[in-house]
């Protein structure tokens, strides 16, 4: 699959079982084992979902379509902001 034999298999496996020690190492295949499989039902649930048939479009109404009417300009409205300073250094003297 990815080249990855026997050996490699057995030294990736050593050096988990030093990193993580014997006492961790159930718990953690547990969890990838949890995680695996709540992948693939997510997988299967979602490629069910893209092969079922759409239903029928909902039928658009005018009502749904329309614009709301323009916002007009209130009181509370902020005033425009004022223009950032320039930030830099200022001409250059000689």
């Amino acid at each position: 699959m990815f080249g990855v034999g026997a050996p490699e298999l057995f030294l990736i496996f050593l050096i988990v079982l030093l990193v993580f020690g014997a006492k961790r190492l159930p718990e953690i295949a547990r969890s990838l084992g949890k995680a695996t499989q709540e992948f693939k039902r997510a997988k299967s649930e979602f490629t069910n979902i893209a092969n079922e048939a759409p239903a029928e479009p909902p039928a658009a109404t005018p009502a749904a379509t329309a614009l709301p009417p323009p916002a007009t300009p209130s009181a509370t409205a902020l005033p425009p902001a004022k223009p950032a300073a320039r930030l830099g250094p200022g001409p250059l003297r000689q």
